[in-house]
């Protein structure tokens, strides 16, 4: 009699989860090729076929459907033992799924993730960034990093990382010609590198005073979503961005940019490592953790 292996039942529903053959194969680190020959090793087995396909989508058959529900409970309890004896280990090993933001991900990248990965070499790290929030529990992630007012109630958080604020800048031969800004109106009458964000609207820029906020539609020659793109276009004199002070720091102190209307941008909330609450966590998870917060007792001092 045939016998399907763990990695074949898994397959079919990390691709039922994430809805494609792309995605479940990055989440179980193998190739699209791979997971089909799996998903079709199974099919042949089971004398059925389980799963529609297209060229753009994929959906389960009514016996697709019926194998699902009947596997997934099974599959879980087989992950959950198998999580809970890897919880013994001594040695942290193994594979940390972390998701976050790109410019979280940029701030907690040296003095958290590469410094995890020095520590503990065994542990294999694979951080995702991505602008949309996510459930890091359905998503199958072990951790995620986002700011304390973004952190689901429901899980742990461990605050990261130095004080953040957003910073304003230009380049002094932007600066030459043109008045500096004062007061965030003053921005409308400059040409601004515009920010848009995942879900496709354009970004309002913040800024907060003595209790008074407000939020500008800035307007300029080109709109980017992605700070690394935003920082070269303002180097170059093309506009004013608008940018987390961390990115550009190091172009301020030397000079590169010029950080304006500082008074306007106050602290903002930190950067938070949350997590659920496991009663079996494995090694690495554990030493994960125990590094976020010497991180965090050294960022009080």
């Amino acid at each position: 009699m045939s016998r399907s292996g763990l990695i074949e039942l898994e397959a079919i529903l990390a691709i039922v989860h994430r809805g494609s053959f792309r995605a479940a194969a990055v989440d179980l680190g193998m190739s699209t090729t791979a997971l089909s020959n799996a998903v079709g090793k199974l099919e042949q087995q089971l004398g059925v076929r389980l799963l529609n396909r297209t060229t753009r989508s994929v959906s389960l058959t009514d016996a697709g459907r019926t194998f699902v529900g009947q596997i997934a409970p099974a599959v879980q309890s087989i992950q959950d033992a198998m999580n809970t004896a890897r919880s013994q280990q001594s040695t942290p090993s193994g594979i940390l799924r972390i998701n976050s933001f790109a410019t979280a991900a940029r701030e907690i990248l040296s003095p958290l993730v590469l410094e995890f990965i020095r520590r503990y070499p065994q542990v294999h790290i694979d951080l995702v960034t991505e602008g949309r929030l996510v459930d890091v529990v359905a998503e199958g992630f072990d951790f995620g990093i986002r700011t304390a007012d973004l952190i689901p109630s429901d899980t742990i958080a461990i605050p990261i990382g130095a004080p953040r604020r957003f910073s304003v800048v230009a380049s002094p031969a932007y600066l030459e010609k043109r008045e500096t800004p004062q007061v965030p109106h003053d921005l409308l009458a400059h040409a601004c590198i515009r920010v848009r964000l995942p879900n496709g609207a354009p970004y309002r820029w913040h800024f907060a005073k003595n209790g008074e906020s407000m939020q500008i539609d800035v307007q300029g020659p080109i709109t980017l979503d992605e700070a690394s793109l935003s920082r070269i276009a303002a180097l170059d004199g093309v506009g004013i961005g608008f940018f987390m002070e961390a990115d550009v720091r190091d172009d301020v102190a030397s000079g590169r940019l010029v950080q304006m209307l500082e008074d306007w941008t106050p602290p903002l909330a930190p950067l938070c490592l949350y997590y659920p609450s496991r009663r079996h966590s494995s090694a690495a998870f554990k030493a994960f953790i125990d590094l976020a917060r010497e991180i965090a007792a050294v960022t009080r001092r």
